[in-house]
Order: C-alpha cells, then structure tokens, then sequence
C-alpha cells in the first residue's frame, strides 16, 4: 500500500501547498531562523523569530534593538557565547530570557553557528525557539521536588 503524501514529499511530486510545509510546521513549534551578517550586523529573521519577539513580521529591526530585549542575564550570556563563537568559529546553544515588545516575557532557546569564507567568519545563523512552557513546566515541577 503506497502512502501517497509521503512519497509525494520524498519525490517532489503532488500535495498542493507542501512548499511551505517546513514553515508551517516551524511556526507551529514556535521556532525561527535568524541570521546576523557580521560585517553589517545587519539581521534577517523568518516569521517565527518575529513573532518571539511580538514584532511585526518584515519590519527592521537592528542588531542592538534586539539585543535590548534580551533580559540582562541573557543579554550578557549571549554576547559572551557569541564573541566566542566568532572567535573560535564555532556554534553554541543558549536558554534566553527576553522581554517582547509587547511587554511579555519568553524564554527561548537560541542556537547559533558559523558560516566562514576563506577561513574568515561572515556570518552567524541558527534558531530560536520559543520554550516558555517548557520552562513553567519544569519550574512546576522543580518546585513539587
């Protein structure tokens, strides 16, 4: 018995709107793609980082606007990791707290890595993914212990 939506997938072929699949599921998960041009700082994010952060989707938004909605622990945990990243030229993986614009704090976590050219590094990439319930569960529980 063929299962004709996954085959479908797998070949490319038919499932009318299975293009945007990927996205659907991410937002869904609540996880975005970012990334940072490290020669312009300049920031390009996928809808679901936008709507992390309750920005509107293709707004501009500058690398230290973001950073300001980080909360200070945060902030400052992922500056490290990412001047170290840069440094090293390698990824990391960060669990964030921030402040959205609408005044709500999220946690999210933040994985990151980097694209070199010529052994120089260009960019910084990854996602975010927002994790706030997570973090109320474990909390629940934490405090049941």
């Amino acid at each position: 018995m063929a299962r004709h939506g996954i085959d479908a997938l797998a070949t490319g072929q038919g499932l009318a709107g299975s293009g945007d699949l990927l996205a659907r599921a991410a937002l869904r998960a609540g996880i975005g793609a970012w990334e940072c041009d490290l020669s312009t700082d300049a920031l390009t994010w996928t809808r679901g980082v936008f709507d992390l952060f309750g920005l509107s989707e293709g707004m501009r938004v500058a690398r230290p606007d973001a950073v300001a909605m980080y909360c200070e622990d945060s902030r400052e945990a992922m500056e490290r990791l990412r001047a170290d990243a840069i440094a090293r030229r390698r990824g990391f993986s960060l669990d964030a707290r921030i402040r959205r614009a609408d005044g709500a704090y999220r946690w999210m976590r933040l994985t990151a890595d980097i694209a070199c050219s010529a052994g120089r590094p260009t960019h910084l990439y990854g996602l975010k993914r927002d994790i706030t319930d997570e973090r109320v569960r474990w909390e629940a529980l934490r405090r049941l212990a």
